[in-house]
């Protein structure tokens, strides 16, 4: 008797586990469903991690207003970290795209591995393999390039620069160039800095979703 009463409870309790995960996949569609379908998760670093600026003020923040304001369905995840790594972003997404099932991933990573003098090689592998997951999850995915300063070299500066737009031509990614277009390389550059010279200040957030807009609005459509 022991026995069946046992098999029976262990057949209850498969029958239950099997219906609690029945009704988080329930529950994740219905939240898509509701959102036109439609999730967007960031995956980057301090650049997008609203480091030194009061909550609400970047671009990400900036990203769902505009969002709201062109009527377009959506949820945004802020899976950023400030000094993370492509290394580092790489070993987190897998179980981000578990978790949140994008549709699509803005991947902003690559400054942090330029201030540590990591390898150009290292960089552009991990960048391909987060482009090439986060397609394989069925995710339309915008890699946001960067570029260094000019005493990092010329020669290390243009291969940094060209990592970004190989990556994203050979695994069929979006491209915004120059994240910090009009930012580092604006007259009053100085300016939109905060004292540390390497975090934008909230008055350039705006120009950082503004390189970002006109190559993810397609992807929304």
């Amino acid at each position: 008797m022991d026995g069946i009463r046992n098999s029976h409870t262990a057949t209850r309790r498969a029958w239950l586990a099997h219906c609690s995960l029945l009704a988080l996949g329930l529950a994740a569609a219905g939240s898509r469903a509701a959102t036109g379908g439609r999730t967007l998760l960031v995956v980057g670093d301090s650049l997008s991690a609203e480091y030194g600026l009061a909550r609400g003020s970047g671009w990400v923040t900036l990203l769902e207003q505009r969002l709201a304001e062109e009527r377009i369905a959506a949820t945004v995840v802020n899976a950023s970290i400030s000094g993370d790594t492509t290394s580092g972003g790489r070993s987190r997404l897998p179980a981000l795209l578990k978790q949140h099932r994008p549709t699509h991933v803005l991947i902003e990573l690559g400054g942090n591995d330029a201030l540590r003098g990591l390898p150009l090689t290292m960089t552009r592998d991990n960048l391909a393999a987060m482009v090439k997951l986060s397609r394989e999850a069925g995710a339309k995915v915008l890699l946001l390039g960067m570029q260094v300063p000019p005493n990092y070299g010329r020669k290390y500066g243009d291969d940094f620069a060209a990592l970004f737009a190989t990556v994203a031509k050979q695994g069929g990614a979006a491209l915004v160039p120059f994240f910090l277009e009009g930012v580092a390389n604006a007259a009053n550059a100085e300016a939109m800095f905060q004292g540390d010279r390497i975090h934008p200040v909230a008055a350039a957030h705006p120009v950082m979703l503004g390189n970002v807009w006109p190559v993810l609005a397609p992807l929304l459509r």
